[in-house]
């Protein structure tokens, strides 16, 4: 069983069965507007050194293993992660620098977050992530890509479900698009599932195909 909390925005914690806290783009809280993240974390991915990404102080363990901007593939307590270098605009990094795609997998499960992504990915990115059960992807606009690239980017990965992210909800500071822009382009194939709260569990082996979550706000 894999826990996965949203704490807004782009932060997300990742628990194993066991027990070890995996948290990636942790966000402040009070910059943004939202509550802090209440989490300790073991590891701690960061896509880019943007404040509302970057927080680590906020999250972290004194032990943590903090890993920014990764490139390459490592394993730590059991949990691999690959980082995949990409874009945060469409100018190949020439305005707001790259990012880190991360792969995660964690008991059996492979999850793939992709940080503050400017622009649509290619084919060969899905031979870099390879097999995704969970993508977290941003949705918003305005400093990611928007609701349709979003859809663009899923049709190249093929994950088994998404969780959207990095989109308006109340409260927030920053001027995104709601996650119903990107809901309202959902081809008929897929189906959106609203969680009442910020908890997700996931099942090995059990994942459901073409699934959007949309996680309540923290």
């Amino acid at each position: 069983m894999v826990l996965i909390r949203w704490h807004g925005h782009a932060c997300f914690e990742i628990v194993s069965s066991k027990g070890t806290v995996i948290v990636i783009d942790p966000h402040d809280g009070y910059s943004l507007g939202l509550k802090p993240p209440q989490v300790q974390a073991d590891i701690v991915l960061i896509t880019h050194e943007h404040f509302d990404h970057n927080a680590y102080a906020v999250v972290a363990k004194p032990s943590a293993q903090v890993l920014s901007m990764f490139v390459g593939e490592k394993t730590i307590d059991n949990v691999y992660v690959k980082g995949v270098e990409a874009y945060h605009d469409k100018e190949k990094g020439r305005k707001r620098g790259r990012v880190s795609l991360y792969k995660v997998a964690v008991d059996g499960v492979a999850l793939v977050h992709l940080g503050d992504l400017g622009h649509e990915l290619d084919g060969k990115y899905n031979k870099y992530l390879g097999n995704i059960d969970v993508l977290m992807i941003p949705v918003g606009g305005t400093y990611t890509i928007d609701h349709k690239s979003a859809w663009s980017v899923i049709e190249i990965l093929k994950p088994k479900a998404v969780i959207p992210m990095h989109y308006w909800i109340k409260g927030l500071n920053l001027p995104l698009r709601p996650v119903e822009d990107f809901l309202s382009l959902k081809p008929d194939d897929w189906e959106y599932r609203r969680i009442e709260s910020n908890n997700l569990v996931i099942e090995p082996g059990s994942v459901p195909n073409k699934v959007i979550f949309v996680l309540a706000p923290p």
